[in-house]
């Protein structure tokens, strides 16, 4: 191979790399550039200096926003979007598929869905750091505990009386 590089003043310099084969590879030609590179510690230690001034920062947290944006909030105390959340509307919601109880599939019967953005085009809004109210019916349940509760006593008793007999059959036999 050959490298060759410019003179020791030079902030970027070429280098060509040339790799012996069978035809697969071919000439390319790398850019380093040493501009950013600081050694401030010691001799020994480089690191780069960053155009924001801000240290790096790793994910710490996320939010999301009112019209869907996913905000990545990071250690370094910066926040940006990372993602966006899109509903889907469709002609015929009745003609999804119901796969489980809250998992629905695509139809003939349905058509296609169509993506927008929360809030546009009809769809639904987004409500971030809500929570849901309760969607069951706590009259009914308190009945179906009831019945359960009054079912769990009836058997109880018929096993107490049947051991009540059992007593007095062997208190006979006596």
């Amino acid at each position: 191979g050959k490298i060759t590089t410019g003179s020791s003043n030079d902030k970027a310099t070429s280098v060509i790399l040339q790799i012996p084969g069978n035809g697969i590879f071919e000439d390319m030609e790398v850019k380093v550039d040493f501009s950013n590179l600081t050694q401030f510690a010691n001799e020994s230690t480089a690191s780069i200096t960053n155009k924001n001034g801000y240290p790096q920062g790793y994910l710490d947290t996320f939010s999301i926003g009112p019209t869907g944006e996913i905000y990545g909030i990071f250690t370094n105390g910066q926040s940006r979007v990372i993602g966006q959340i899109a509903l889907a509307a469709f002609k015929n919601p009745a003609g999804l598929e119901k796969t489980s109880e809250n998992m629905y599939q695509v139809t003939p019967n349905s058509g296609e869905p169509i993506y927008g953005l929360p809030g546009s085009s009809g769809l639904g809004a987004l409500n971030p750091g809500t929570l849901e109210m309760s969607n069951v019916d706590i009259s009914a349940e308190f009945t179906e505990m009831i019945t359960t509760q009054r079912g769990f006593q009836a058997n109880s008793r018929i096993i107490t009386t049947s051991d009540e007999m059992l007593q007095e059959l062997v208190n006979m036999k006596r």
